[in-house]
């Protein structure tokens, strides 16, 4: 059963749990989370609608993991025209991102990524993350389209967050997303990528005060 056919879904919602689509999303507080936003063609609709037939057996737990990881590691094979890859579009993402640090969230790591971004942030008492990330995703797809001369879906509908669970599993999640850009071996070193946490914090950036 999935999370719109669940009887409980009022009180789910009341508890910070809602859906897009085909993944369940946590905003019951404001604590550390991992966010990744996908291209449209990264993964093509067609390759998700058959994983969830593939896995509508599983309960919403054991589904919300394995279609994570398999978007993670499909995206990460480079599928898609990769808009993001293109420096004015990397760079109108990135300046996104860092327009509402100490505003509506507070940044704390990010990555840029040919055609996917990561980014950690603790959003701040009186804002949502479904209206930061509607709005960071409107914003960007209107503005990147403008500069591809191209019409059509930017991002995928669906966003992936995941709450932090202890100190460990932070100081893992910020390694993973700055590692992101050696692993596809766009760089050498973390810090060589611009697009990235790491690029400012070697240049004596900080959470707070990236620029």
């Amino acid at each position: 059963m999935g999370f719109k056919d669940d009887p409980h879904k009022d009180l789910l919602r009341e508890a910070g749990w809602h859906t897009r689509g085909y993944l369940p999303h946590f905003d019951g507080c404001a604590s550390p989370q991992t966010i990744t936003l996908h291209l449209a063609d990264s993964v093509p609709t067609q390759v998700i609608e058959n994983w969830r037939r593939q896995l509508r057996h599983l309960d919403d737990q054991q589904q919300l993991i394995i279609m994570q990881q398999r978007i993670e590691r499909y995206a990460d094979q480079g599928y898609g025209e990769c808009f993001l890859k293109e420096p004015p579009i990397a760079k109108l993402v990135q300046d996104s991102l860092l327009k509402y640090d100490g505003i509506k969230y507070d940044l704390l790591a990010w990555c840029v990524m040919p055609n996917h971004e990561h980014s950690l942030l603790t959003r701040h008492e009186d804002a949502e993350l479904e209206e930061i990330m509607q709005a960071h995703k409107s914003y960007t797809a209107h503005e990147a389209n403008k500069i591809l001369k191209r019409k059509g879906r930017f991002w995928l509908v669906e966003y992936h967050d995941r709450m932090i669970r202890n100190s460990r599993h932070y100081n893992n999640a910020i390694r993973y997303i700055e590692n992101n850009p050696v692993k596809a071996r766009l760089c050498a070193k973390v810090s060589d990528w611009p697009y990235s946490s790491a690029w400012f914090r070697a240049r004596g950036g900080c959470p707070g005060s990236w620029r």
